[in-house]
């Protein structure tokens, strides 16, 4: 497996299929070719589909340059390899091409090659030795170890370093939004709700104030990110509030040490590499569930983690997270990552809480493994139709789409 660095990401929103990992391989691009007069690249499959909404071609042209690029959209054809292709073309004067590079964009702003590993000059080499949570648990029961100390075995003493950045960059993404009111950019004129949220929680009363505050952080989060703003991938950014609003939310009502929550957030990393190197992380390849499903999986162990669970217990709490979000579609309204994203995020976090209490109540004994849902969550994303698959052609996207003129009165 790779790096949790490469798991954690730390960007721009709104999606880091559809937003980083485009501009990241405009990046590569422009550097091959720098003095290019002119550049054409052509969006396949959900890139195109939703592309506008996510901000993909505004991600490449602010890379490449407006005057010098040309976006073409091709949502009809969807590449067998990954859902998410891009044709980079360098371009003379006369109009033909002299260079071209066909990349996807695989999830979590990862980049790939067809009949490739993840691209050398992008991605670190796999440092994990172990990429299932069985023969990851067993080899910390064989050693009285904790799953951050496979991370800390694994990545050596430098990972900390980067982990305390990323659950720097969390808390920090977690008040911006508390303290963020107006409207969400995009024609669905969506109002934050997260300083709402947060107001109105503090006045209950102390259970039903918890959930509550859950809901704000991962809203505050998820809301960030649907206005560009800086956010960590967990394992996306259109599921990147549910990790920080469980953790922040545990950190601020229980004053563990930002030791506690860094090791966390290793152990929620684990559970998200596994599902990312087994199944997927990417909407467009496997629904949401391969999104807010990991992502609510991840915030589960690392609570569980929090709160002394046993090895049995966390891989339980993870199993839980995703198992009862399967079959979950990807159908964004108007191609934004907001609805029904933003909302999903915050009902995840709260999942992610109760799995935890539940996997702590049964000690960790179940019969389903989290190596075995993953496996489930990759069939069934092959499975769902493409129209679920964030191409905004099904579901909500596309009743949303036929009653357009009732948005004021779903919004409001």
């Amino acid at each position: 497996m790779k790096s949790l660095k490469e798991l954690f990401r730390i960007g721009y929103g709104p999606s880091s299929s559809h937003t980083m990992g485009p501009r990241k391989a405009a990046e590569i691009f422009r550097s091959k070719h720098p003095e290019c007069s002119r550049f054409q690249v052509t969006l396949y499959g959900s890139l195109a589909a939703t592309g506008k909404g996510h901000l993909t071609d505004q991600a490449i042209i602010d890379t490449l340059g407006e005057e010098r690029t040309t976006i073409v959209w091709k949502s009809e054809i969807v590449p067998e390899f990954h859902p998410n292709g891009m044709l980079f073309e360098a371009v003379r004067d006369d109009g033909t091409a002299y260079d071209q590079w066909k990349v996807y964009s695989v999830g979590g702003g990862a980049l790939q090659e067809e009949g490739t590993n993840y691209l050398e000059h992008v991605e670190t080499p796999d440092v994990y030795e172990l990429d299932s949570m069985s023969e990851i648990a067993r080899w910390c029961d064989e050693r009285g170890m904790s799953y951050w100390e496979y991370v800390n075995y694994s990545e050596g003493p430098e990972i900390w370093d980067y982990l305390t950045e990323v659950w720097e960059v969390m808390k920090s993404c977690v008040d911006r939004g508390l303290h963020h009111e107006g409207v969400l950019p995009g024609d669905l004129h969506l109002k934050r709700k997260a300083p709402h949220y947060y107001v109105k929680a503090m006045g209950y009363s102390p259970n039903l104030q918890t959930r509550g505050l859950v809901f704000a952080y991962a809203l505050a989060v998820s809301e960030e990110n649907a206005s560009g703003g800086k956010v960590v991938t967990a394992p996306t950014c259109g599921s990147s509030g549910v990790v920080p609003g469980v953790l922040y939310h545990i950190q601020t009502s229980r004053n563990f040490s930002d030791a506690r929550m860094i090791h966390a957030l290793a152990t929620a990393g684990l559970v998200g590499n596994v599902a990312k190197t087994r199944g997927s992380i990417s909407g467009a390849e496997a629904g949401c569930q391969a999104e807010v499903g990991v992502a609510c999986a991840m915030a589960a162990a690392a609570a569980n983690y929090v709160f002394g669970g046993s090895l049995a217990a966390t891989e339980y709490a993870a199993e839980m997270g995703l198992e009862h979000h399967l079959g979950m579609t990807c159908d964004p309204v108007c191609g934004l990552v907001q609805i029904p994203c933003i909302e999903r995020n915050a009902h995840a976090a709260a999942r992610a809480l109760d799995a935890n209490i539940y996997a702590t109540l049964a000690e960790g004994v179940h019969r389903v493994s989290f190596d075995k849902t993953v496996a489930v969550m990759k069939n069934t994303g092959k499975d769902i139709p493409s129209l679920y698959r964030e191409t905004s052609e099904g579901g909500l996207a596309k009743e949303m789409s036929i009653l357009d003129k009732d948005f004021g009165k779903i919004t409001l």
